[in-house]
């Protein structure tokens, strides 16, 4: 009997877990590391170990991939706070709202979403930041004189503050990066 066919599938293997591992878009590598673990299950089914070829297929393919899509979802979010008045639609300034805007379609470029968090106060907010609740935040920065609404927008992760500078264009804030300590070291 010609086994070609199995050095072709087995061939798949090498060659699908290097484009896993060059994927830059998560969800792309979350589509090669199914077709990852059903080749090395059909490999398995193949060779005759049907019970690793279905625990691969099981546990290593639909149960990680599950995981993984839930890991991926919720770690590609940047929190955002604002003052609550700042949402308001009819107070609602055009600065601000294209500021958002700006982070948005920054952050979908880096397959992130933006979560934007109200508070009521100032302290609040800053307390979020201080407590890791909230990765940033936003709030008018209060100026004498106020003919142009501006904003101080406050990074603590230093890798969104460096995408931040670099493709933020708006004149509409101030970009500030603080470096906050575990809550443990600040007493």
């Amino acid at each position: 009997m010609n086994d070609s066919y199995l050095y072709l599938i087995i061939a798949l293997l090498p060659l699908t877990a290097g484009m896993l591992v060059t994927q830059v878009n998560p969800y792309h590598a979350l589509v090669l590391r199914g077709v990852l673990g059903a080749v090395a299950a059909m490999v398995d089914a193949v060779l005759g170990a049907a019970d690793v070829a279905l625990t691969e297929a099981l546990m290593g393919t639909m149960l990680s991939i599950t995981l993984y899509a839930v890991a991926v979802r919720s770690s590609l979010v940047l929190r955002l706070g604002v003052i609550e008045n700042q949402l308001v639609e009819k107070n609602q300034d055009n600065n601000f709202q294209q500021l958002i805007d700006d982070f948005r379609s920054i952050f979908n470029k880096h397959y992130m979403r933006l979560e934007v968090v109200p508070y009521t106060t100032t302290e609040t907010l800053e307390q979020a930041l201080i407590e890791k609740e909230i990765h940033a935040t936003c709030a008018p920065l209060e100026e004498i004189h106020k003919e142009e609404e501006k904003y101080q927008t406050v990074i603590r992760v230093q890798r969104i503050y460096n995408i931040i500078e670099s493709e933020l264009s708006s004149p509409n804030t101030v970009l500030k990066y603080r470096n906050i300590l575990d809550v443990g070291e600040q007493h």
